[in-house]
């Protein structure tokens, strides 16, 4: 990046409300709170912000903030933790807590708060000035003002990732529940349909290629919407926040059907019976599942859970391993005969379930910008995507060839159950999702406790309100559509195809506009047209697949 090379120093700040506090607070490291200084700095030193402000009234926070919204690249970074802590590339403390770990008077002071009139992104006016009020605090009441609160500022280098680690991520960030439905993608696409996985592989790599030049295009830009905001304004800041937030509950509405069906192949008899009604196996455990998970949404701290959800690529791996044992150690055998070299009924709907595969563009961003050499990002990049897809083929000939038109959405549901391999698959499939629910609806939670008033004292309770209806929806929903393969189908046609093909090409056609060649015109025409298509068909064919097995 030569035209925006970013600082990685990072103020620290401790909050105080007097001297007598600061005092108290320098030896607390549990008060301690870190903010970008990219970020924020820059935003306490516009001096128009304050220019008709009554210093002796308190400031009324904004109840709607233009840059809504401002806290998802700090909840990428949470749910981005679970490999980038465990390599060694840290994030903030701060991000698991949300408005669980800070009262909301020390959340949002005055000098947090966006003003209407000031533009998302910095521009190059905001730049000089900040640097010139840096060089020289005394030109600036405003800006002397908004350091008096400060006790003290420490400046600390972050550790960037190296290239392993950062393939590590990615692979971490790729290979995940996707892996499971691989071999019910080859039945429902047939042998043939497995090239689209290939196809996938090679345009995905490509638009996260693209989402790294549109990074590097204007200062500035850090995340996914950010990217959006440059290209098509508010507007598209807004759209592409929705469209991941969606993503990521729908991820969460995949892991409580997930949970139900690999509980009840494991204990199909259980039941509960409750005033004369009877509670099945798959309604008892999608409960029991979200009560054990809700606790750890209120979490002050997900370190822990970010450290334990880094083993993600370990658990993909061990799948792997104890699929292949059933069937070349244990030998059941293959069915070969009853597999279709191509069908074309449902071949749409193996379209969505490779597309999921690829569902990571939301967090590729983070990945580059915790590189220590941005120029390897492309290796990188290629590297963790051809051992998803090497991961992804095998798994689902190997799945194919073992059950053949049996195959179930999840692999594991078709394994025998007396194979002790069997066992460690299910459990492992079991356990992995709690330590993932958390960190992947946080970012959702995050999002609606920004449009909770910060001067009300009762922010608490409504961020704990937020996230236990998020929770219960999710039961819910996935008690009302328990389709595990067909919702993974409808998510990866509608959501991932606009996130991972047709939003990378759009936004990098427009912010390279005039420079681009006419390869890379024609290439991005091409992937845009075939996620249109692959969205367009894949959404009817799960609907309608999911409508008639409602009916």
């Amino acid at each position: 990046m030569k035209n925006q090379e970013e600082s990685a120093d990072c103020i620290f700040i401790v909050d105080s409300e007097n001297d007598n506090e600061d005092k108290d607070v320098e030896g607390d490291e549990n008060e301690d709170k870190y903010f970008d200084a990219d970020e924020d700095v820059g935003k306490d030193t516009d001096p128009s912000k304050y220019a008709d402000e009554d210093p002796h009234q308190p400031s009324k926070p904004d109840t709607l903030d233009p840059s809504w919204p401002r806290s998802y690249r700090k909840s990428m970074d949470l749910l981005a933790s679970q490999s980038l802590n465990f390599l060694g590339s840290p994030t903030f403390s701060s991000l698991g807590g949300s408005f669980l770990s800070s009262s909301p008077k020390r959340r949002y002071t005055p000098n947090t708060i966006t003003s209407l009139e000031k533009p998302l992104l910095p521009t190059e006016a905001d730049k000089q000035l900040q640097e010139h009020h840096s060089s020289d605090p005394s030109l600036s009441p405003q800006w002397t003002s908004s350091t008096k609160n400060l006790s003290h500022q420490k400046s600390f280098k972050m550790k960037k990732s190296s290239f392993g680690q950062a393939v590590i991520n990615g692979v971490n960030l790729l290979c995940g529940v996707g892996l499971l439905s691989t071999p019910y993608a080859a039945k429902q696409g047939g042998w043939v349909g497995l090239s689209i996985l290939f196809i996938f592989c090679a345009l995905s790599l490509y638009t996260g290629i693209l989402l790294s030049r549109c990074l590097d295009s204007r200062p500035g830009l850090k995340s996914y919407p950010d990217i959006g905001e440059a290209a098509f304004g508010r507007s598209g800041r807004l759209i592409i926040s929705i469209i991941l937030y969606v993503e990521l509950y729908a991820a969460c509405v995949e892991y409580i059907i997930l949970e139900s069906d690999n509980l009840s192949s494991l204990f199909p008899t259980a039941y509960l019976s409750i005033g004369g009604h009877q509670l099945s196996s798959h309604y008892l455990f999608a409960i029991m599942v979200t009560l054990v998970v809700l606790p750890t949404v209120w979490l002050n701290d997900m370190s822990v859970l970010s450290y334990i959800s880094a083993g993600g690529v370990f658990v993909s791996i061990l799948l792997v391993i104890c699929l292949f044992w059933v069937g070349l150690v244990d030998n059941i055998g293959f069915q070969t005969e009853s597999t279709k070299t191509v069908n074309f009924a449902t071949l749409p709907v193996a379209v969505g379930l490779y597309g999921y595969c690829y569902a990571g563009h939301a967090v590729l961003p983070n990945i580059y910008t915790s590189m220590e050499n941005r120029s390897q990002f492309p290796l990188v990049l290629l590297a963790s995507f051809a051992i998803c897809t090497f991961l992804y083929a095998g798994v689902a000939i190997m799945g194919y060839m073992m059950f053949g038109e049996a195959t179930e959405s999840q692999f594991t549901l078709s394994l025998p159950a007396n194979f002790a391999a069997s066992k460690i698959a299910i459990w492992a499939t079991v356990i992995n999702p709690f330590t993932k629910y958390a960190l992947t609806i946080s970012p959702v939670a995050m999002s609606l406790e920004e449009l909770i008033p910060s001067n009300d004292l009762r922010s608490r309770f409504y961020s704990v309100l937020i996230r236990t209806t998020l929770v219960i929806s999710t039961m819910v929903v996935a008690l009302t559509f328990p389709f595990f393969g067909l919702v993974m189908s409808l998510i990866g046609s509608l959501l991932t195809m606009l996130v991972s093909m047709i939003f990378p090409c759009a936004c990098f056609s427009r912010l390279q506009s005039g420079n681009i060649t006419r390869f890379q015109g024609s290439l991005c025409v091409l992937i845009v047209t075939i996620g249109s298509v692959s969205a367009v068909f894949g959404t009817y064919t799960a609907l309608s697949e999911i409508i008639q097995q409602l009916l």
